[in-house]
């Protein structure tokens, strides 16, 4: 039996009090203690990621860079894709299916509506959305990622389950 399992995370929550296009818009102070909080919590829950995509919009690198440091994942494996600034979903699922299939363990940093609607048509759990800096984490039954279909929800991760 073939599994692949990704982890999507959406950006952290980021700061509009810049006059800068929304590619170059930073985090908030929120959105910094969250990627704290939620990559420090997920420190245990990973073995061996074989790749790491992120938007290059700076609000999703800023969220990458956080998680990578913190959960120590080598930098060789981390790729900015500016297919991955995306909102409507079909890039991300074109970037997905595109994947090398000697990659098992696939991260992948980007922005809603993509992530919410790719998590509710390939997921086996309801979400009605995915909040800045929540991950979603989903295990297919595939060997190829071109063979993409509907795979388990095995856990989500929001900053807010994290806070007292």
């Amino acid at each position: 039996m073939f599994m692949k399992k990704l982890i999507l995370i959406r950006h952290a929550k980021s700061s509009w009090k810049y006059n800068v296009i929304d590619h170059e818009r930073p985090l908030n102070s929120r959105g910094k203690i969250d990627v704290e909080i939620v990559s420090n919590h997920l420190k245990k829950s990973f073995s061996s990621i074989d790749l790491v995509l992120s938007s290059d919009a700076f609000r999703a690198k800023r969220t990458a860079t956080a998680f990578i440091k913190n959960l120590s994942i080598n930098q060789d494996i981390v790729h900015l894709n500016h297919d991955l600034y995306d909102f409507s979903g079909s890039n991300l699922l074109k970037v997905i299916k595109n994947c090398n299939d000697k990659v098992n363990e696939l991260m992948i940093f980007g922005h809603n509506h993509a992530i919410t609607a790719f998590v509710n048509t390939y997921g086996s759990q309801y979400i009605e959305n995915v909040p800045t800096c929540g991950v979603v984490i989903i295990e297919f039954n595939i060997d190829k990622w071109e063979n993409l279909n509907k795979g388990k929800t095995l856990k989500t991760v929001f900053p807010r389950d994290l806070k007292n």
